[in-house]
């Protein structure tokens, strides 16, 4: 597996779960959040949310500040590039696919 297939299952991983898409969207939505405005927005343990956090920083869909003991949290979308890069892909080989089933048939009614 290449470095960019890592990098979209990551991405794919880490957006797959509800929890950390409300993450994230809420980062987009509101901007950079302290860890613990985040953790107030469910009902689960600060420890978990930072867990959920956490893979969502590996996949690189978040970006992580610390200033002093406060951790400051926002999003980084450029991953999400990987994704759509593969969804415009499968999109493509579908297009090629019904253009070329499109001929079939055109050629079909031309007999």
């Amino acid at each position: 597996m290449n470095i960019k297939d890592e990098k979209l299952s990551l991405v794919l991983k880490a957006t797959s779960d509800p929890t950390r898409r409300t993450l994230l969207t809420t980062l987009v939505q509101q901007g950079e959040c302290k860890v613990t405005q985040l953790a107030s927005l469910f009902s689960m343990s600060l420890n978990a949310v930072s867990k959920h956090i956490k893979v969502l920083e590996n996949a690189g869909l978040i970006n992580r500040k610390t200033v002093g003991r406060v951790h400051l949290i926002s999003a980084n979308l450029e991953p999400l590039n990987e994704v759509e890069n593969w969804f415009g892909q499968l999109k493509s080989i579908w297009e090629i696919r019904l253009d070329h089933l499109e001929n079939i048939i055109e050629g079909l009614e031309n007999e």
